[in-house]
């Protein structure tokens, strides 16, 4: 059989394919470089690094002391928001109490202020015209004896100059009718107050204006 084989090929005619050049024939590959045989060992060294720390890092407990720092700044980042965000909420709550403060005595204040001028016609009106008015202690006062007694005109004379009424006489009844009481008369509103003050040094309860009288004050005793 492999006879008849090779007598096969021997009866075909040669080509180039049967004359093939010196040297090796079909795929060839050349020499490689130093750097490129030692790559696959760098790698392997480089991936075996990269484990060790790996397992390192996580049986020696680094790794979690890395996540509580991180976990730790974070909330103390927040934290500081918190408190920022926290003191502008009350610097705007104290100013807004403040505002509200200072409105509110305003307004209570205002009415007090306004108060003020619709009191002085009360004060006005309520003094009496004897308040107003100012005692004359050099005005010319007349004390007349309207009931005879002797000396009874002297003797308030007396006391109404010891007073300080310096300007003061004793008289007799002039022929013109005499009161009921004893009394204090005045001529007009601006003798008020002296003939007042007169009353209350002789004791006088009646003090009354009168027309017609010699003096601006007439002292005149019944009794």
């Amino acid at each position: 059989m492999a006879r008849k084989d090779s007598e096969g090929y021997d009866s075909y005619p040669k080509d180039a394919y049967d004359d093939p050049p010196e040297g090796p024939v079909g795929v060839h590959r050349g020499a490689r470089s130093l750097g490129v045989r030692l790559t696959p060992f760098a790698i392997v060294i480089v991936a075996a690094a990269a484990a060790g720390v790996l397992f390192w890092s996580i049986f020696s407990g680094e790794a979690a002391n890395m996540f509580r720092r991180h976990d730790s700044a974070a909330s103390q980042s927040s934290s500081a928001q918190v408190a920022q965000t926290t003191q502008a909420t009350g610097d705007e709550s104290s100013a807004s109490t403040s505002a509200s403060e200072s409105s509110a005595a305003s307004e209570s204040s205002s009415p007090v202020e306004s108060a003020s001028p619709s009191q002085s016609p009360s004060a006005s009106e309520s003094s009496t015209p004897e308040e107003s008015q100012q005692v004359n202690m050099n005005a010319a006062i007349s004390v007349v004896n309207g009931f005879g007694g002797d000396g009874a005109a002297g003797a308030k004379v007396d006391v109404l100059k010891a007073a300080g009424f310096g300007n003061a006489t004793a008289t007799n009844p002039d022929g013109k009718p005499l009161p009921g009481q004893t009394v204090v008369w005045y001529q007009n509103d601006a003798d008020l107050a002296t003939a007042q003050q007169v009353a209350n040094t002789l004791g006088i309860a009646t003090v009354e204006q009168k027309d017609g009288i010699s003096e601006p004050i007439v002292v005149v005793l019944m009794q």
